[in-house]
């Protein structure tokens, strides 16, 4: 154009372009309908270990998408992957998806924290493990996790380790109303039927430190080699697992590795989340005066549950059962 040209334009030759605070962004976002399916087994700073359609031989290393924000990805998550996936070193794949959970393990730092965390995502069962001895169980320690387990859609299963330093009995009597699955092992011994109840599913380990955990999962998954504490003169453990790894079964399955804790708080669970895990007291429930805490006499001479065991097959022993469950939610001694 030349140097008098510029006087034959008008309005429709002008191009403004926007400045970047005020472009229109658009709100749509990639489908992503190539993305692969793959089992969170680990999280490492911010990089999460997957497995593409749940085969521990194909393992990848992911990062979370920018579009996810700060959407949690626990270990158990299934979760659309695109990228790189073909697991070869320095190379990284995204996290573009976390699907819907099937059953979430949370907790809270104790009775008062607002914050809860979820520990494992999508389990189906969790293996409460307790030593018998050294150190010594903790009956509301197992309370505590019962309760986590009806809130969070996962199913208990009791393992009582160290059976050659003290007798299981009594300790099996106290949870005999529950119904609750339990497996006895010693120290000395491979752990009979566990490979049966965990064959095939996907099952989350949690107990004290020093308890056995480390021992029982090298135990079953050989090849895991989990680092082995001791128990020190105050019945104190150390910690050995410092964070949740999935580990494939030979026989098919998974069992997640929890970090040994001290505490589990319930501020998350409410009392009606326990009374609906028992159908038999749940119907009953509603009935109970306004403010009801379901504990019987003398805090709550008129709860109704007190009439269910009275006028039907319900036992009295589940019935004591579900109140040492809400007394132990409720931060009570049990």
């Amino acid at each position: 154009m030349g140097s008098g040209d510029w006087r034959k334009l008008d309005e429709t030759d002008v191009r403004v372009r926007p400045g970047k605070s005020t472009r229109p962004r658009s709100k749509r976002r990639p489908e992503h309908a190539d993305a692969s399916t793959a089992l969170v087994v680990t999280k490492d700073r911010g990089r999460w270990t997957c497995a593409l359609d749940g085969d521990p031989d194909r393992v990848v290393t992911a990062m979370r998408a920018r579009e996810l924000g700060r959407t949690p990805i626990v270990v158990g998550d299934s979760v659309g992957i695109v990228g790189d996936v073909s697991g070869k070193p320095d190379t990284l794949a995204r996290i573009i998806r976390v699907d819907e959970r099937t059953s979430v393990l949370r907790r809270t730092a104790d009775d008062t924290d607002p914050f809860e965390r979820v520990v494992v995502a999508n389990a189906e069962q969790l293996l409460i493990v307790t030593a018998l001895a050294d150190p010594p169980p903790r009956t509301g320690f197992i309370d505590r996790c019962l309760v986590a387990c009806y809130a969070g859609g996962l199913e208990p299963v009791l393992c009582l380790t160290k059976s050659d330093l003290a007798s299981p009995d009594e300790l099996l009597a106290s949870y005999a109303g529950l119904d609750v699955p339990a497996i006895v092992t010693r120290q000395d011994r491979q752990p009979e039927g566990l490979e049966e109840r965990l064959k095939g599913k996907v099952t989350a380990l949690v107990g004290h430190s020093g308890v056995g955990k480390s021992t029982l999962v090298n135990r079953l998954v050989p090849d895991a080699s989990l680092p082995i504490g001791v128990v020190s003169a105050v019945g104190k453990g150390k910690h050995t697992s410092v964070t949740a790894i999935a580990l494939p079964l030979p026989g098919g399955g998974w069992v997640i590795d929890t970090p040994g804790v001290r505490s589990f708080g319930l501020a998350h669970v409410t009392g009606d989340d326990i009374v609906n895990a028992f159908e038999e007291f749940a119907a009953a429930a509603e009935e109970c005066p306004s403010g009801c805490g379901h504990l019987g006499s003398p805090d709550d001479p008129d709860c109704a549950l007190d009439d269910v065991v009275g006028e039907s097959p319900a036992r009295a022993d589940r019935l004591a059962s579900l109140r040492r469950l809400l007394a132990s939610r409720a931060g009570m001694e049990t």
